[in-house]
């Protein structure tokens, strides 16, 4: 039985060799593979070069300022670059929307910019031509065109019929015919194979790295059992091909439009303008960290002054105008942060209701699957910013510090009035060597694969639900 399946394959990608559309078609397709691994990894290692050189002449910036006031450097801020992880290379994910570096300074917490695709002008669409999207929307296409015939070109010049009298089951077929496309979807998949290989000895983890691989073994396999499944129903090569190319609009197009669609209405999320508003609202409640007579600090000021006993703020052996900026900057992140957890909550509870689409879309759960593994979906994006923002309350509140404790509150108050005022307010240089090597890692491995595991359950009973199907169907042929 094994051999006649194998005689099958063999005859299935002998006619595809006799074929020139099939065999322009396998070439397109691994070209498209080719290129989209080479010219995405090789962009995102300039990306990630590049990167890693902007944040360290960020932080020498800094660093080199001359002596200043303590609270002018707040204002001065300093910049985080996210570098893309290894095999964010092959599946770029959500990065080319969320952007890649985010200023830091007092008083605001400034969302992530410079998003390629934000940057990207109209004539630059090639630029979607990533690993991730030739497999997971046009591969499918192609494998349409090259399998769509599999069995309905027997059944219309009548070997079917003679190939059943002969002892041949259907079965026997559709194992050879599923070989024969099987073989054709590992040609396309090869480059992503070499991708994969590339990203480990980029520093990729390895199990996250291989479920990665796997994944794209199971879509394949899920699109070849689609393609066996129409064409081993359909009466004739055309309406198999049409079929088929309704099915992949369905669930390549427009499943994933549907279930976007229904995550933004299932949960409401605040526009920025509303956002915004609803944030300065609360701030405007907390008094004013510029102002130290602001009223909201009576309370401060009386527990220094009782602390210290002393009846004055000038008395007081520290700045009393910098322990109200840390004090306004502590209270002010906490409502920011708020804010920033509540944005961040909904954005989640979206992300959720879409990934349960993955149960009726192969490529919603690849695409998932994929990103999560990557470490380029929304949960590590949202670490990022969670980082980025301790490091922005910590290097604030480390020069908030230094106002406090660097200088006077008569030279503090005085510092506009003269030169030697102004330089009086200053604090030395050497004290901007407050910052920290950043560099962000999205979440470690074996989170990745735990998180990843919903999707590829997903894609596991679609693999069978498929293949029930086909069995069921090879009964009736």
């Amino acid at each position: 039985m094994s051999n006649t399946v194998l005689t099958v394959a063999r005859d299935e990608w002998r006619y595809w060799q006799r074929s020139r559309l099939a065999q322009s078609v396998v070439i397109l397709a691994f070209l498209l593979a080719v290129a989209s691994v080479w010219v995405t990894h090789a962009s995102v290692s300039h990306s990630i070069d590049q990167r890693q050189h902007q944040q360290a002449e960020s932080e020498a910036v800094f660093e080199a300022q001359p002596d200043r006031h303590p609270h002018r450097m707040v204002h001065y801020g300093h910049y985080l670059f996210r570098s893309p992880p290894p095999l964010g290379s092959l599946a770029p994910g959500i990065d080319a929307f969320t952007g890649n570096a985010i200023f830091l300074e007092g008083h605001r917490q400034n969302g992530a910019t410079f998003a390629d695709r934000k940057q990207a002008s109209g004539l630059t669409w090639l630029a979607k031509l990533t690993p991730a999207f030739v497999m997971q929307v046009l591969t499918p296409l192609l494998m349409i065109v090259i399998g769509f015939g599999v069995m309905t070109r027997e059944r219309e010049a009548g070997t079917l019929e003679f190939l059943k009298v002969q002892g041949v089951s259907p079965f026997v077929m559709l194992a050879g015919k599923g070989i024969a496309l099987a073989g054709a979807g590992m040609l396309i998949l090869l480059p992503l194979f070499l991708g994969v290989c590339l990203t480990l000895l980029d520093g990729a983890a390895v199990v996250p790295a291989l479920a990665f691989l796997a994944s794209y073994v199971m879509y394949m396999a899920v699109w070849i059992g689609i393609v066996l499944l129409v064409s081993t129903l359909a009466s004739s090569n055309s309406s198999s091909f049409g079929s088929l190319i309704v099915v992949w609009i369905a669930l390549c197009l427009i499943v994933p439009r549907i279930a976007s669609n229904t995550a933004s209405v299932l949960v409401h999320s605040p526009g920025k303008l509303e956002t915004d508003f609803a944030v300065l609202k609360q701030l405007r409640e907390m008094g004013d960290g510029h102002n130290a007579n602001d009223p909201a600090f009576k309370a401060l000021k009386d527990n220094l002054l009782a602390k210290y006993n002393v009846d004055s703020v000038e008395a007081l052996p520290i700045n009393f105008r910098g322990i109200v900026a840390q004090q306004s900057e502590a209270d002010l992140t906490k409502v920011l942060n708020d804010f920033a957890e509540q944005q961040m909550t909904q954005q989640a509870d979206q992300a959720a209701i879409a990934r349960q689409f993955g149960w009726l879309s192969p490529m919603i759960a690849i695409q998932n699957a994929s990103m999560k593994l990557a470490g380029t979906d929304l949960e590590n994006y949202h670490r990022f910013l969670r980082e980025a923002e301790d490091v922005r309350f910590d290097f604030v509140q480390s020069l908030n510090k230094l106002h406090a404790e660097g200088m006077t509150l008569e030279q503090d108050a005085n510092k506009y009035k003269s030169l030697e005022a102004k330089k009086a307010a200053t604090v030395s240089a050497d004290n901007w060597q407050i910052l920290n090597d950043f560099h962000f890692t999205p979440l470690p491995p074996t989170q990745r694969f735990a998180n990843s595991l919903l999707a590829m359950t997903q894609l596991v009973i679609s693999l069978a639900v498929v293949f029930g199907v086909i069995f069921y169907a090879g009964r009736r042929v």
